[in-house]
């Protein structure tokens, strides 16, 4: 495969990430509007908050302006898509099981961990800050969507979620420079933020909290 071969695929790669990532984390900041009895305007602003915000949040302090999250209108339709969905389906959706839900979340962690380390990679980004920018990708828009209603962040409180994040990024970033093929070091650094993630909720780790 040619070098321009190689970078298409990659680009797709990440495109596919981001995408199916953006659907994960719009159903959840969804589903919390749902709980708490949001409106129809409610709920789209929280599924775009949660789905987009890091990233977005990522291309401003990398440069890419405008954001992804704007410039391409897949990335809006798709959380406005799992919004709605949400909304006229919400009996439904709160009778998802939980570990789904938690796998599901996991899943678009990971996603967006590799999705945002490889566009700082892209952006020539030292590859410290790569793996920092990973994991403002993947939880950035929780955080927002979480101040939006009110609530402390639950990745500042709640298990292993950064953490995993960071280790995904950190997974991939080394994996890349190491001279491992990008394709599979992003899904390398996919898998050990998955994996972690789910390891942490199903052993109840957390890391030491003030006062411990």
């Amino acid at each position: 495969m040619t070098d321009v071969g190689k970078t298409r695929t990659q680009d797709r790669l990440l495109l596919v990430a981001d995408l199916a990532g953006t659907l994960v984390f719009a159903v959840g900041g969804a589903m919390l509007a749902a709980s708490a009895r949001l409106d129809l305007l409610g709920v789209l602003v929280l599924s775009f908050t949660a789905a987009l915000g890091g990233g977005i949040l990522r291309d401003l302090l990398i440069g890419a302006v405008p954001p992804h999250a704007i410039s391409d209108w897949r990335y809006a339709v798709t959380a406005f898509v799992g919004g709605i969905g949400v909304f006229l389906f919400h009996r439904q959706a709160a009778l998802i099981p939980a570990w789904l839900f938690i796998s599901l979340d996991a899943a678009g962690l990971a996603l967006f961990t590799v999705a945002g380390a490889g566009k700082a990679l892209g952006r020539n980004i030292n590859p410290f800050l790569a793996v920092l920018l990973g994991g403002v990708t993947a939880v950035g828009g929780g955080v927002l969507r979480d101040v939006l209603v009110a609530h402390v962040p639950n990745v500042l409180s709640t298990d292993i979620y950064a953490t995993a994040a960071l280790l995904g990024a950190a997974v991939m970033v080394a994996g890349i420079r190491a001279g491992i093929p990008r394709t599979v070091a992003t899904v390398a650094g996919a898998i050990a933020c998955f994996g972690l993630r789910l390891l942490a909720v199903q052993q109840h780790w957390n890391l030491p909290r003030v006062g411990d």
